[in-house]
């Protein structure tokens, strides 16, 4: 007897599979869209279902199918949203034997004959069923030659036919085949539904399970039904009848969760020695190094999420234990903090898997993560080089003429005079004719300038239109009529060549200052980049006016 019952044991993810829309846990949008089709007759001929592996497609398509052939006890019912399950229809789905219900796996028959076979037999009405229904699962893995043999038929098959296909790779169905199709994404299942699930099933098995390892379960199923009651099934196996907390950690190679919480404490205060004193007594428990490396990846997430958004904190998704751990750490660790321990970990996981050894890589990885807890950020650096720098005093010593900016009345009025080529591309950039000013500033060097005349050397870009908008501009500006003589010969310095010295012999007064020194020599490879003016105004010392570039200056880093 003990054989025989071994021997028809049924494994939780096919004894618990939903048999009706009642029981299908996490795709509440498509049980409401197909509930209504059937009420209301409007079914459409063709679905599509895609998500992750485990989510219930299949299974989804089968209660379609029930739902649409049901005859009900009295063997006379139509169409319904709630079938029987125990008329010949519902069994006969169930158990994947109904002869108008074909299942077929496009892994396994992927060519154009195999779906010249579907179509051959789509003219002939059902012989027992109200409709005849295809399920083909991983439809994305048909030829090119298969999808376009199905394309004519499923876009106009008999009233009788109902197509339903599954994929994991929405992605490789060709969009001629989903735009014939009803669409549904299933979702991910959520941890608390996955929880809720297993404990309904371990009440039903009459056994016992820890709230803790059914919550670890859940989390290692990643939203996957299927996945989470295998893993459930060894649990049980495992534990003799009793999931526990332990049993379930050694089972997915999961760390002890408080030495983790331990581990990343250490990391973030900068505690190499018990780190290492950590990190070694958890592998010499077995802990799985990728593993451990991905729960330290979560801990960062979870602290980050937690304190921009602490009502995350309230999330049942978080264990006690966990939200002790959040609200011991997250007020103390700045966001600039743990976005660097993510990167530092993200960037981890590329090289414990090239690795050799993967504890040793383990182990390198937070060595360096530790190490850089105890360094300073650069905003750190700047504060402290501010304070003890007395470098505030020379800025006063820049010359005010250096720094000054000249700028005209932005009214386009008559009688203006423009005593340089600078003037006039000021007065272009302040009535908005940027690219005009642009082109004269980089495309023309002038050889002589005078309020109405001027003869320049110009770039191959320069034609007579922009010389002909450029004269009418300046006529409507000053007055008068100008006249500009163009050179043949080499473009010489422009405007542009002009500013970009000047600049240059501003950036070198400004490397003699104390704090930029002391900036450059701390930041290996730094190049000030751009300087804005500002002015300090007089204070109550009675004291000169500081001119100074402030807002700031930029560093680019070369390394």
């Amino acid at each position: 007897m003990a054989e025989d019952k071994q021997e028809n044991y049924v494994v939780l993810a096919r004894k618990y599979r939903p048999q009706n829309f009642n029981e299908l846990l996490g795709q509440d949008a498509l049980v409401k869209t197909i509930t209504n089709a059937i009420k209301n007759n409007r079914l459409h001929h063709a679905y599509i279902l895609t998500g992750i592996r485990g989510v219930g497609k299949t299974t989804t398509a089968r209660i379609i199918a029930k739902a649409l052939n049901c005859t009900g006890k009295d063997a006379s019912a139509g169409a319904t949203i709630n079938p029987c399950g125990i008329c010949e229809n519902c069994r006969a789905i169930a158990e994947s034997r109904h002869i108008d219900v074909l299942e077929l796996d496009a892994a396994s028959r992927t060519g154009v004959d195999d779906i010249r076979e579907i179509l051959d037999g789509v003219r002939y009405k059902p012989t027992n069923a109200r409709y005849k229904v295809y399920i083909i699962d991983e439809i994305h893995m048909l030829s090119k030659q298969a999808f376009n043999a199905l394309l004519k038929t499923l876009e106009e098959p008999p009233s009788h036919v109902i197509f339903i296909f599954a994929t994991t790779e929405i992605r490789k169905v060709p969009v001629t085949i989903l735009s014939r199709c009803q669409r549904f994404d299933l979702q991910r299942l959520s941890i608390e539904t996955l929880v809720a699930h297993f404990k309904n099933i371990i009440e039903k098995e009459n056994l016992k399970a820890e709230d803790e390892a059914l919550h670890l379960i859940a989390k290692a199923a990643d939203g996957s039904c299927r996945d989470g009651l295998s893993m459930l099934d060894q649990a049980i196996s495992l534990g003799a009848g009793e999931v526990k907390t332990d049993i379930v950690k050694d089972m997915i190679g999961l760390a002890d969760r408080t030495l983790t919480f331990e581990l990343f404490e250490a990391l973030v205060g900068g505690n190499i020695e018990k780190v290492m004193e950590n990190l070694a007594n958890q592998h010499q428990n077995g802990a799985n190094p990728l593993t451990l490396l991905q729960d330290l990846i979560n801990l960062t997430h979870m602290l980050a999420k937690v304190k921009i958004v602490p009502e995350a904190l309230k999330s049942s998704a978080l264990s006690e234990n966990e939200k002790d751990f959040c609200n011991r750490l997250a007020p103390n660790i700045p966001i600039a903090v743990l976005s660097k321990i993510w990167q530092m970990l993200i960037k981890g996981l590329s090289e414990i898997n090239i690795a050799p050894l993967q504890a040793d890589a383990l182990e390198m990885i937070l060595i360096r993560i530790a190490f850089s807890a105890n360094l300073p950020t650069p905003a750190e650096i700047l504060d402290g080089l501010k304070k003890n720098s007395d470098s505030l005093t020379p800025v006063a010593s820049l010359k005010t003429e250096d720094l000054s900016f000249e700028t005209k009345n932005s009214e386009a009025v008559a009688k203006i005079v423009f005593s340089s080529p600078e003037e006039m591309v000021d007065f272009l950039i302040e009535n908005k004719k940027i690219m005009m000013a642009y082109s004269i500033k980089n495309d023309f060097s002038f050889n002589q300038f005078a309020n109405g005349e001027m003869s320049v050397n110009t770039s191959e870009k320069i034609n007579n239109d922009f010389l002909l908008n450029l004269q009418n501009t300046l006529i409507e500006a000053t007055g008068i009529k100008w006249k500009i003589n163009i050179q043949k010969g080499p473009l010489g310095e422009t405007i542009a060549d002009k500013e970009a010295a000047k600049d240059l012999e501003k950036k070198k007064d400004v490397m003699d200052l104390p704090l930029v020194k002391a900036i450059m020599t701390e930041f290996k490879g730094a190049k000030i980049d751009t300087m804005t003016r500002k002015i300090i105004k007089q204070d109550d010392s009675g004291e000169e006016p500081a001119f100074f570039d402030e807002e700031t200056t930029y560093f680019d880093e070369d390394s």
